[in-house]
């Protein structure tokens, strides 16, 4: 009796997955473009700090997205870092994740900044590059173990479309070639300086043993010499550079005696890499790709912290820093001091402020729109309009969130689509803040304070 087996796919959405861009043309915000709906003046305002950055105009300040809950504040800062460029990293975190118990605040805060840093590397590198028409492995026996054998040397022929070429390796490579599981055929580059090997894929060409079905990529043939030189690009952090460069510094003290790994990154290490990667860029081989870093609820930092992010704003190296509040005027923490959004004004003053405003009833239909697409559900017109007054009356983020567990609900009867009676059922069984403070003061004396 033959079988049917079903393979799905896990997926996990964002919440801010469906975000491409600003959506603007010629500076001007469309009403519904690459994932952004609404907030016309803040994403042209966002529009020309992404200008300015592009332009290096941006130093010494910062940014700031205020406004209410759900406002799309988040969206915004993703959509900046998506303008900027595929390759700039968007580093996230919380105001309150600064306060750690293993790491100070402002180490903390230095290194989601030194992540938000991207130096693009330019190297180029002596390779053999061909397909692998002959390989033969010697064998010996491991100078330890008499009855179990090693690879002492490798001796391969590499072929392009204009040269063959027979290279003759030590153990080390040897080693490597059969552990990537490379054979006759395949299409590999040696680093001539550190002998490490990349298995490209398999050759088209290849005249050996042929598959139906082939797991591995086909290439073409290498065209020219087999010894050439390649152009490598590729983009790293400046925390990544940090991390290596004190792993380098353990010393040979860590190496014997197990000393413990540190968490935080001495100011000489980080000098250090500083001063490397200006040497890179003078000489060419590397370029500074300022990031971003957002910090949401920004009213959680506190003294120490907004201190040190407006003395960061004034470095050489340093991304675009961009915070994020949905309060008032409050305290600013660690003082009881108010002000505006509970930020400095000395802060304050350096910041470009963008405020956001709620969304209309047009508006949290289109977000609804593009979000059930983007989480696969299917939603009939009528349940999407029941939703979007839903949304209207409590939040987006609450109708947003109704939209998966409704279709389970639809899924369960056996329909395809969600429908007004799905969105009245999950209305019941999930409270939204309202209905919750409501659940509350009804039940005040049952609850522990």
């Amino acid at each position: 009796m033959a079988s049917s087996i079903t393979v799905s796919e896990f997926a996990r959405v964002g919440a801010h997955s469906h975000i491409r861009g600003l959506g603007l043309k010629d500076g001007r915000a469309l009403m519904n473009a690459d994932g952004m709906v609404g907030q016309i003046k803040a994403r042209e305002a966002a529009g020309i700090i992404v200008e300015l950055i592009k332009e290096g105009k941006m130093a010494g300040r910062g940014i700031l997205l205020a406004g209410p809950p759900g406002t799309g504040k988040t969206a915004i800062a993703v959509a900046i870092a998506k303008e900027l460029g595929e390759d700039v990293p968007f580093i996230a975190i919380a105001g309150s994740e600064i306060y750690s118990s293993e790491l100070k605040k402002t180490e903390v805060l230095m290194q989601a900044m030194r992540k938000s840093i991207g130096i693009r590397i330019h190297e180029f590198r002596k390779i053999y590059e061909g397909m692998v028409e002959k390989l033969e492995i010697k064998m010996t026996k491991h100078p330890y173990n008499p009855y179990q054998q090693v690879p002492e040397s490798a001796r391969i022929k590499l072929k392009t479309k204009s040269e063959v070429k027979t290279l003759t390796a030590g153990s080390s490579i040897a080693t490597e070639i059969i552990s990537k599981g490379i054979g006759e055929g395949d299409v590999i580059w040696i680093d001539a300086e550190t002998g490490r090997i990349t298995k490209v894929g398999k050759c088209r060409e290849y005249e050996g043993e042929k598959y139906d079905i082939e797991a591995e990529n086909l290439v073409s043939m290498p065209e020219g010499s087999v010894l050439k030189e390649r152009e490598f690009v590729y983009t790293v952090t400046l925390h990544d550079l940090d991390v290596r460069m004190q792993s380098r510094s353990g010393g040979i003290f860590s190496l014997l005696f197990g000393g413990r790994e540190e968490k935080e990154i001495p100011p000489d290490i980080r000098q250090e890499v500083d001063n490397l990667v200006k040497k890179w860029v003078d000489e060419g081989r590397a370029e500074i790709i300022p990031g971003v870093m957002f910090i949401d609820e920004a009213s959680a930092l506190d003294i120490e912290a907004f201190s040190f992010l407006s003395r960061a704003m004034e470095s050489e190296l340093s991304p675009i820093i961009i915070l994020a509040t949905n309060r008032g005027v409050t305290k600013i923490r660690g003082t009881d001091i108010e002000a505006p959004h509970g930020i400095p004004l000395d802060v304050l003053d350096r910041l470009l402020i963008i405020t956001t405003t709620k969304y209309n009833e047009e508006e949290i239909k289109e977000i609804l729109k593009i979000r059930s697409k983007e989480e696969n559900v299917k939603i009939n017109e009528e349940a999407l309009d029941k939703l979007t007054k839903i949304g209207v009356e409590t939040s987006l983020r609450y109708a947003v969130q109704m939209l998966t567990p409704a279709y389970v609900i639809a899924k369960r009867k056996g329909k395809n689509e969600v429908e007004v009676e799905e969105i009245e059922e999950i209305r019941k069984l999930f409270s939204d803040i309202k209905q919750s403070t409501r659940y509350l003061k009804e039940h005040e004396e049952e609850m522990l304070r």
